[in-house]
């Protein structure tokens, strides 16, 4: 499996307060953002496979909400998110 309790408690840690923080707004988009990544190289491989694009599409919707909520709520930590993640060119 891509993504194992070691790897969410990495995440978490480095993005949230602590590597139980699983409720904040940076952590979570880090997290849609390490699955994002990880269903792009599927579909790379697998393109006729639409329940994960479909998946995929849902995710991306989920973390931009997400961004908007944090880009509303507090935008400094919403420029930082989006620099240290690098989703914006």
């Amino acid at each position: 499996m891509y993504l194992t309790s070691e790897k969410k408690k990495e995440i978490f840690k480095k993005h949230g307060k602590n590597e139980n923080d699983s409720g904040s707004a940076e952590g979570q988009i880090a997290l849609f953002t390490h699955r994002i990544e990880h269903l792009t190289q599927h579909l790379k491989q697998n393109h006729k496979d639409y329940n994960t694009e479909r998946s995929l599409v849902k995710m991306v919707g989920k973390r931009r909400s997400l961004l908007n909520y944090l880009m509303k709520k507090d935008i400094t930590r919403y420029r930082a998110i989006v620099k240290e993640l690098g989703l914006r060119k």
